[in-house]
């Protein structure tokens, strides 16, 4: 092996994907309805919604920010829309208010940051309470279900066969993504954000109106994910996506993307989604536990975690996260 397919092979997407290979191997051995094509089209519902928040998180947390709210923001949206679906808001505009909702909710956390200079960190912890707070005193123990039937075929309907609407989203979204980071001038500068942000203002390069973006960005896929989850569960609840932000935190981490900002990559981040959902989706056709999936998924993630760690000792480098 040379050097060039060793440092290949390193490469953190390319771990990701072993681990991938892996668990197809494991989990058709242990399940003989895993590798039913409709089987797995349903296994992507397991993280096409996290994943499609995951994307415009990883860019934020790569500029050197962080989002602790966007699980709240979906709950928020989610309402927004019960209600209007309440008052008799047909299909496009309860996608309007979905989205729309996420993007003021994202633009607060952006204003937040940027202008008010509250940590990152602190900014969302405060608008995840004061997000999730709004849904509980709004709707309390109540379930809005009063969606027209048209609404449910983001959530639950097919583009052509066993490929979903929402699979395919997501599939657009990473494009999109992918193209802006690691092709476009835009994305260069991101990187050099989380890298060194003072250098960055110094270059004129106008960073409050980056993050202020990126931030929006995030509220407004929140917005998109909470259209495709109250589309799929076809009913709102405050609690709705209760405990997802340290689930898409963890896809984003576990994608290869720094906490300290300045590296990781889209391709990592979507191969981690995967990898993640099939785990869950594995575990739970086996009928394990919910306690013990937590346990399995979290070693999980602590084990990809330290691979560069113990790669640095052994080899003196680390695999190459970005």
């Amino acid at each position: 092996m040379n050097t060039q397919e060793f440092k290949r092979l390193l490469r953190w997407e390319s771990m990701l994907t072993l681990v991938l290979v892996i668990e197809f191997v494991c989990f058709a051995n242990l399940s003989p309805y895993f590798l039913d094509v409709w089987t797995l089209s349903d296994a992507t519902f397991n993280f096409t919604e996290r994943a499609v928040i995951a994307l415009p998180l990883a860019l934020l947390i790569i500029a050197g920010e962080i989002d602790i709210s966007v699980a709240a923001i979906i709950a928020l949206a989610s309402v927004a829309m019960g209600l209007g679906a309440a008052a008799g808001v047909q299909t496009p505009g309860l996608v309007a208010i979905g989205l729309s909702t996420g993007l003021v909710a994202g633009m607060i956390n952006g204003a937040l940051v940027t202008l008010g200079r509250v940590p990152s960190i602190v900014a969302t912890i405060g608008t995840m309470t004061l997000f999730r707070g709004f849904a509980y005193a709004v709707l309390g123990d109540r379930v809005l279900k009063d969606y027209p039937q048209s609404f449910a075929k983001f959530g639950q309907g097919y583009a052509t066969g066993p490929l979903s609407i929402e699979l395919c989203i997501l599939i657009v979204l990473a494009v999109m993504f992918g193209l802006f980071l690691h092709i476009t001038r835009w994305g260069r500068t991101i990187y050099a954000l989380g890298a060194n942000p003072t250098a960055a203002k110094w270059s004129g390069v106008p960073v409050d109106r980056y993050r202020f973006l990126l931030f929006a960005v995030t509220g407004l896929c929140s917005g998109l994910s909470a259209v495709l989850l109250t589309s799929r569960l076809g009913s709102t609840r405050p609690s709705i996506a209760q405990g997802w932000e340290l689930e898409i935190i963890s896809m984003v981490i576990l994608g290869g993307v720094s906490v300290w900002g300045g590296k990781g990559t889209i391709p990592g981040v979507l191969l981690a989604a995967v990898v993640l959902g099939f785990v869950n989706f594995g575990l739970g056709l086996l009928n394990v536990p919910g306690i013990v999936m937590s346990i399995i998924v979290g070693t999980l993630l602590i084990t990809v975690v330290a691979i560069p760690v113990l790669a640095e000792r052994w080899w003196g480098r680390p695999p190459r996260r970005a």
